[in-house]
């Protein structure tokens, strides 16, 4: 059952991302009207970015809490580290899509750096 529910979510996370980059995303930079942040529409074009696919890795990281457990292969170490891992990623996404600009990058980094020498 953990697994299959591992499965559900991941399969969730790929739709999402996928089909909310290109059936909402997509269409709703295409509008004026954006605010126009830190000079221009990137910065806030960016941030939609990066918000929306952040869902995806928080749901990626279930899914491999999930298929840990129905493996009995889920430690208090091994949830930091996936926590650890999906700050990283999680911080790699506003640098890549705000360019650093919005600095949650920073924070999701030193929660990556806390969590793991807390490991």
């Amino acid at each position: 059952m953990l697994l299959l529910a591992s499965l559900l979510i991941f399969i969730t996370g790929c739709a999402h991302s996928y089909l909310g980059e290109r059936y909402i995303i997509m269409r709703l930079l295409k509008r004026d009207g954006l605010p126009k942040l830190f000079g221009g529409t990137e910065f806030t074009a960016g941030t939609l970015r990066f918000a929306w696919h952040i869902t995806t890795v928080a749901w990626w990281a279930f899914a491999l809490l999930l298929a840990l457990a129905s493996q009995n292969a889920l430690s208090s170490t091994r949830v930091l580290q996936v926590i650890a891992g999906a700050s990283v990623v999680s911080a790699a996404l506003p640098l890549l899509f705000t360019r650093g600009k919005h600095l949650s990058w920073l924070v999701f980094l030193l929660v990556a750096a806390l969590v793991w020498l807390a490991i």
